[in-house]
């Protein structure tokens, strides 16, 4: 699509700041959840409440509920102890 001029420039201003690009990781949850429901997820398994994640993100509690609800379905969970037990989300 056009975009690695993009990148070459990011990655460029990146390394004059002296920082590095985080590398790109493959993991199955990547693919599958979205980058709301990533950054909710490390929320709650660092042991984050709804209110808590929702007060973070300006959503409100129940769309943290609902973001949950797809996270647990898409990861087959039933539990936030078993995101938190889940190494590639922290």
């Amino acid at each position: 699509m056009g975009s690695e001029a993009f990148t070459d420039r990011a990655a460029a201003e990146l390394r004059a700041t002296g920082e590095h690009a985080r590398s790109r990781s493959c993991q199955a949850s990547d693919q599958l959840l979205t980058v709301q429901e990533v950054h909710i997820a490390r929320l709650v398994a660092d042991g984050a409440t709804s209110k808590e994640v929702a007060a973070k993100l300006f959503l409100s509690p129940r769309t943290v509920d609902a973001h949950l609800r797809s996270i647990f379905r898409k990861l087959g969970l039933t539990s936030r102890r078993q995101l938190r037990d889940l190494p590639h989300i922290r």
